[in-house]
């Protein structure tokens, strides 16, 4: 009998798969706080890309042009779905090239049914709102949107504070708290002012606005778009309002996980007229391809990402006052 294909050896790997299934994705997917990215057996890993969400996925990008020879959707131990290497990749070399056809920007919300009713809406809406109200609509088309297989992919729900409840923020340490709060008021203030906006876009929908875009509906799109965009600074437009236009969602691209101890350039190339990322160091085949958020300590990518990582170089400890007693708080 070979090493590693017994009995014993197979019920170890499908323990492993069921472990890693339980843990989600830790790539904005968000269903579980802790990214672990130890490199795992490539025993372990499951092929994504015969699942047909993933088939349909493909093709559509393919239809938009891009076709990639140096990837691969995979699930992984401890970071969930990602991306993995077909072949080694060298130090400088272009892992990913996504043409602009792919990309999900307030030019495609402006070029859709929605731009006539932004245009002419005062006082003009962010570029945000832009993207949240463009998600949300093509969600409710359903099998009539022209997103839809890469809608199909995305998150049913994320691990984001905001989307917790409040018994189990409170269990947080008192500065993590404090900014969860502050951003569950910066959503529900953005759903209250953005109310009469929903109700402008009626002429568009045969049921209520009112019950398309919901507070929950909101949220998962501000989730996806705070979670799963990539920096990308566009041309201003007068009718947006005055807040910076950078978000750019990258379909199939925003399947790279993060780690802290890898580094890429990524950048859009007007020449190519695509979103690149450039591999600044060496991996090798059939490893897990990251990239890196920034260096972000664990309670800033638990509050904009949905996760935080074990092996953290940029952890740190945050201290609050508690000035009656002349107490201190540490929290992690």
């Amino acid at each position: 009998m070979k090493k590693g294909r017994g009995r014993t050896s197979r019920i170890r790997r499908r323990k492993l798969s069921r472990s890693s299934e339980s843990r989600g994705g830790a790539f904005r997917d968000a269903h579980s706080f802790i990214h672990d990215v130890g490199t795992p057996d490539i025993s372990s890993l499951l092929n994504e890309s015969c699942k047909p969400e993933f088939i349909e996925l493909k093709k559509w990008l393919k239809d938009r042009k891009f076709e990639d020879p140096n990837l691969i959707p995979a699930r992984f131990p401890g970071t969930g779905r990602g991306l993995m290497s077909k072949t080694s990749l060298r130090e400088g070399q272009v892992i990913i090239s996504l043409p602009a056809s792919c990309l999900l920007t307030t030019d495609t919300v402006i070029r859709s049914y929605l731009g006539a009713y932004i245009a002419k809406w005062q006082p003009p809406p962010s570029p945000l709102l832009a993207l949240c109200t463009f998600l949300v609509a093509e969600k409710h088309a359903g099998t009539r949107s022209p997103w839809k297989p890469y809608l199909d992919i995305l998150p049913k729900a994320y691990a984001l504070p905001v989307c917790l409840e409040p018994k189990v923020v409170n269990l947080f340490p008192r500065p993590l708290k404090a900014k969860a709060r502050e951003q569950r008021t910066r959503v529900q203030e953005l759903f209250t002012s953005s109310r009469d906006f929903f109700s402008s876009l009626q002429p568009l929908f045969s049921e209520a606005v009112e019950s398309i875009f919901s507070y929950s509906a909101l949220l998962w799109a501000w989730c996806t778009v705070n979670t799963r965009s990539v920096y990308m600074k566009l041309r201003r437009r007068q009718c947006f309002s005055a807040e910076p236009d950078t978000c750019a969602l990258a379909p199939y691209l925003d399947l790279l996980n993060h780690s802290p101890n890898v580094q890429v350039k990524a950048a859009f190339n007007e020449e190519t007229r695509c979103y690149e990322i450039r591999a600044a160091s060496s991996c090798r085949r059939h490893e897990e391809v990251f990239i890196c958020y920034g260096p972000h300590d664990n309670q800033r990518l638990l509050l904009e990402y949905g996760f935080v990582s074990t092996r953290n170089p940029h952890a740190c400890v945050y201290v609050s006052e508690v000035r009656a007693g002349k107490k201190y708080f540490l929290g992690k």
